[in-house]
């Protein structure tokens, strides 16, 4: 007997979970897709033996999604992280001077001449971001060079980042979280953002400085081995969802994969593509528990994230929602 769509009622103000519960119910569109990655994501964070590696790219960072994410490495079951440079550009540029709310319809010419960046809908004044990360980075690798360091990988490069932060800049700071709790945190395209050209920078002065990407290389390969069960949370495309299912095929797939995008598959691009591809490709396992979610990731990501700790802390869940009844 095929199940009955059911309305979805708020009459009661559902908390996060139970108003997933009900999207799923509904039967309609991309409501019961959400319902359905919801189910995946909290079936792949409670479960202990499994490694999972987070991948996004760098706008996310420049977003309060920021802050989605950092829930995520704080509760500690996050096994890896693969991203862009321009994450490491906005982690630590946004851990001293803030960004601000824009418009897409903003005048860019006018933009550029009162020194503002537009990112999306977002303004970032031009001091708040390269000069900052200059400053920043100039200082730690010269405290590197000064301590002996001539070679480090991205994940050392990321950690040293998040040690220098200290606690006052770093709180809410993805490379300090990965510091703190020793989260391999990679970045496969180092060169491609502003922290990126500052070790080309001090490198000029420098040249026995060395990034090690085989080092990279070699501590993913470590952690795909030995992983009981590999999961993987794919926010949008590009070489963050390449390098972790890529790296997962030797493996032969991951064990289970959430992918959340607003790209199309029918251009035949990697951010397009849907989970079930890479099952042709071995990226993914054919008896693998995987769904793709279509959407904006900072709209419905929070939410994701929201409903599966609220269903895998329920006691918890419900004291945040006392807390703030009337």
């Amino acid at each position: 007997m095929p199940r009955k769509v059911e309305d979805i009622r708020l009459s009661d103000r559902p908390g996060l979970d139970a108003l997933v519960r009900r999207m799923a119910s509904a039967g309609g569109f991309s409501a019961k897709e959400l319902a359905d990655g919801v189910d995946l994501l909290t079936e792949m964070l409670k479960d202990p033996e499994m490694t999972i590696f987070l991948s996004f790219p760098a706008d996310l960072v420049a977003t309060g999604t920021r802050g989605v994410l950092l829930d995520l490495l704080e509760t500690g079951r996050i096994g890896a992280v693969i991203t862009t440079c321009g994450t490491l550009d906005h982690d630590l540029a946004r851990s001293y001077r803030p960004y601000y709310h824009g418009a897409w319809e903003l005048n860019d010419a006018k933009l550029h001449r009162q020194g503002l960046y537009r990112l999306g809908n977002l303004v970032i004044p031009q001091d708040h971001y390269g000069k900052v990360v200059e400053e920043r980075m100039q200082a730690l690798l010269e405290r590197l060079w000064r301590t002996g360091v001539r070679k480090l990988s991205t994940r050392d490069l990321v950690w040293a980042i998040g040690e220098a932060l200290g606690p006052k800049h770093g709180a809410g700071s993805l490379a300090r979280a990965a510091f703190e709790r020793r989260i391999p945190f990679f970045v496969p395209g180092i060169t491609d953002g502003a922290v990126g050209s500052q070790l080309w920078l001090f490198w000029q002065s420098h040249k026995e400085l060395a990034v090690d990407l085989f080092a990279d290389e070699q501590h993913l390969s470590d952690l795909v081995f030995e992983a009981k069960r590999a999961g993987a949370i794919l926010l949008g495309g590009g070489i963050s969802k390449h390098h972790t299912i890529w790296w997962n095929q030797f493996r032969d797939g991951l064990d289970a994969a959430l992918y959340l995008t607003t790209a199309v598959e029918w251009d035949g691009s990697l951010s397009g593509a849907r989970t079930k591809e890479a099952v042709s490709w071995g990226k993914v396992k054919p008896g693998a528990r995987h769904t793709t979610v279509p959407g904006d990731v900072t709209a419905i990501f929070p939410l994701m994230v929201g409903a599966a700790l609220e269903r895998l802390e329920p006691a918890r869940g419900r004291g945040r929602r006392a807390a703030r009844s009337p």
